[in-house]
């Protein structure tokens, strides 16, 4: 495989975990007042290959362990005696954060993938001279 198609893949597969990143994410939001839902938190690794060269891997998406806000609402079909439920354990200002990240994250791999194609173009112009 050429440097430039490996450079092509590892951006790539940045792009690819990066855009699970952001749907992660959009979920969370998404769920931000459901009562008893977790907060998902996905897991990054490396895919490591022959030629020495690293590609992203989402290794797994698991639940954050912190336990939801506890509401007084004793109206509320999952209130228990005391009038209590658990919310969602879901900080928007947490998941508006890692969105940003997400989302620079996924332009910084683009733009790698793009300066990679574009010299690439070039090298054949060279070559076509």
């Amino acid at each position: 495989m050429s440097a430039f198609s490996e450079s092509l893949s590892v951006s790539a597969s940045g792009l690819k975990a990066q855009a699970h990143r952001l749907r992660v994410v959009s979920e969370n939001v998404a769920n931000t007042d459901t009562p008893g839902y977790r907060r998902k938190l996905v897991s990054f690794g490396a895919e490591a290959e022959a030629a020495g060269i690293a590609r992203v891997e989402i290794e797994k998406v698991s639940l954050d362990r912190r336990e939801g806000e506890r509401i007084y609402d004793p109206g509320h079909p999952m209130a228990d005696l005391s009038g209590h439920y658990v919310g969602s354990n879901v900080n928007l200002v947490v998941e508006i954060a890692d969105a940003r990240e997400a989302q620079r994250s996924y332009e910084a791999n683009l733009k790698m993938f793009d300066q990679t194609r574009q010299m690439s173009s070039g090298l054949m112009d060279l070559l076509r001279k």
